[in-house]
């Protein structure tokens, strides 16, 4: 047997891969975020397979349910909210079960920035404007952050900037991040992408917090931070796609 570390993306049930619909139809056990999870994702597993639902379940039980099944001869669907490439706890689990010579495999998923900037209409990454995104998150009743990945660090960089796990925190951030990216500086907030729940609040790094105050936002929110929210006319082009470009010289096809 197997267990499958899927990526659920956002939330939505439809914005599965095929290979992690596959996946779940074919495993008997499923453990699942609930906290994070639309429920109709669900609704892609095999009918009769055991639903665990792992929001109140520490990593060793999560991963003593594999170590059963595993036992019992039945793949584990493993779903992980957005992508497990970020913030899954997959490099723990891991670890456990090769300690455990229990087999698994990953499917990627939309991560939810991804998610977040499709409901905005939004590019990250704007030519001659900003070429970079930092994905990062920011520690209150967390594991602590490294030394060398402080937020004012990467603030200096002025990148398209999303910010995890932070949405409690907003205030302070907001005023931290004003130092680099200025007051003005557009800002999103995106609740529960792709999920009947879903919500949007744009503004600015000096009244973002606000909002977000007025909103009673807690928890399952990315935070967008940077200029190419604000989709400004007039900005360069991509040179993929530049008219002017030698399409027959064997360029470059970087933007």
């Amino acid at each position: 047997m197997t267990v499958h570390f899927i990526g659920a993306g956002p939330g939505a049930a439809d914005l599965l891969t095929v290979r992690a619909v596959r996946l779940l139809g074919e495993s008997p056990v499923c453990l699942y975020a609930g906290t994070y999870l639309d429920p109709g994702v669900l609704g892609h597993c095999a009918p009769g397979a055991e639903l665990i639902d792992t929001q109140s379940l520490d990593l060793d039980q999560i991963v003593e349910h594999c170590v059963r099944a595993h036992a019992e001869g039945k793949d584990v669907a493993r779903l992980c909210s957005g992508d497990p490439s970020i913030y899954s706890a997959l490099t723990e689990q891991a670890r456990r079960l090769d300690a455990r010579n229990i087999p698994w495999d990953v499917t990627p998923g939309v991560p939810a920035y991804a998610a977040a900037a499709a409901l905005l209409g939004t590019e990250l990454t704007v030519p001659e404007l900003v070429q970079s995104v930092v994905l990062t998150r920011t520690q209150a009743r967390s594991t602590a952050m490294p030394d060398t990945e402080a937020l004012a660090d990467f603030a200096r960089t002025r990148a398209s900037l999303v910010l995890h796990l932070a949405i409690t925190r907003i205030r302070p951030l907001a005023a931290e991040l004003s130092a680099e990216y200025g007051a003005d500086c557009p800002v999103a907030v995106v609740y529960r992408a792709s999920q009947p729940e879903e919500r949007i609040l744009r503004g600015t790094l000096a009244d973002i917090a606000d909002q977000v105050e007025a909103a009673g936002l807690r928890q399952a929110a990315v935070v967008l931070v940077g200029r190419a929210l604000a989709r400004t006319a007039g900005c360069a082009q991509s040179h993929l796609y530049d008219p002017a470009r030698d399409r027959k010289g064997g360029d470059s096809t970087a933007p």
